[in-house]
């Protein structure tokens, strides 16, 4: 990368995040809400996308995670807990499942694997609805209060919505850590070549249990910011669906592109208010655009900019070595 490219990346960077400070000060309180709902979703999404993007791990459960986040928080802030152990119960408790849900990834692969996650969606699902002495079942949880974060209260949307995107960027900047410390690269070795990795002295198994256990973690991270943005939940946010909505903000993004779950979660969070002026016909737009994105890039939006680029890469080679080669015929 040229100095020129990493000074505009920078400015660019710096630009939107001062968009996302600033822009939200005139919206209101829907708004705020959808933009909030961005940032937790889009944690959540990078939770699975390190499982699947990096680790090449399938996993249909991670909504299960973020239910389990929203119910932590739901049970104990309500109970005058603060918000801050609720956070590290749900860490703990998504990471030790997550991790337990990882064994049959270490025998089956694929949409066998895919299964697996399923059932326990499922699984848990009928925990949140059934289980009425612990969640409530389908009454739910109301009056979930907001935090207050060092002397400051967030019970108003705009406060609260940069407390979520402040926790978004400190879990961007620890994903970011990681994707390029040796764990990501082992990540991404036992995505391209589990048998490869093996023999380059990879412990395959660790990693694999390791990629499910952080990523189903990053999920309860987001549902304990889900359950007191709403500050109401019941088993219904939580079923399959959520999950499905998270893979293909992970694929419509691009998997394996760490900003490939924000543009994902744009996607799939921003896009259908943009498109109500359609009224009745918003969701089949919707539908439409996203079907016809993963026909032309099934790579996802990021694919289409790294072809780009990578093309352009080639190009630019091309070029370098036909000079080269004139200059060596015309040398005496």
């Amino acid at each position: 990368m040229t100095a020129t490219a990493k000074y505009w990346r920078i400015a660019l960077g710096i630009a939107v995040i001062a968009a996302l400070i600033i822009v939200p000060l005139n919206f209101n309180r829907y708004g705020l809400f959808i933009l909030s709902q961005w940032a937790v979703m889009t944690i959540a999404a990078m939770g699975l996308n390190l499982t699947l993007g990096y680790a090449g791990q399938v996993s249909l459960a991670q909504g299960a995670f973020v239910g389990i986040g929203a119910y932590a928080a739901a049970i104990m802030t309500t109970q005058g807990m603060p918000l801050i152990a609720a956070l590290g119960v749900a860490v703990v408790l998504c990471f030790a499942i997550g991790w337990i849900l990882g064994y049959p990834a270490l025998r089956v692969q694929h949409h066998y694997l895919a299964f697996v996650t399923l059932a326990f969606s499922t699984l848990a699902f009928l925990v949140f609805r059934n289980e009425d002495w612990l969640t409530k079942g389908i009454y739910g949880i109301s009056n979930i209060p907001r935090p207050n974060v060092m002397g400051f209260a967030t019970n108003r949307p705009l406060p609260f919505y940069y407390f979520c995107l402040g926790s978004l960027v400190t879990v961007s900047l620890a994903m970011w850590w990681l994707i390029r410390s040796p764990w990501g690269r082992a990540f991404v070795a036992l995505r391209e070549n589990p048998v490869r990795a093996l023999s380059l002295g990879i412990d395959t198994r660790r990693y694999t249990l390791m990629a499910f256990a952080i990523g189903s973690a990053l999920g309860g991270v987001a549902g304990t910011l889900y359950a007191p943005l709403t500050q109401y939940i019941d088993p219904v946010p939580f079923n399959l669906s959520l999950s499905l909505d998270l893979l293909m903000m992970v694929i419509v993004g691009g998997s394996g592109f760490f900003f490939g779950p924000f543009l994902g979660a744009m996607i799939a969070v921003l896009l259908p208010e943009w498109l109500r002026f359609t009224q009745g016909y918003y969701l089949m737009l919707y539908a439409v655009a996203v079907m016809l994105l993963l026909i032309y890039s099934p790579t996802g939006i990021l694919g289409i900019l790294d072809r780009y680029l990578a093309e352009r890469r080639t190009k630019a080679a091309s070029a370098l070595r036909a000079v080269a080669k004139s200059r060596l015929e015309t040398a005496p």
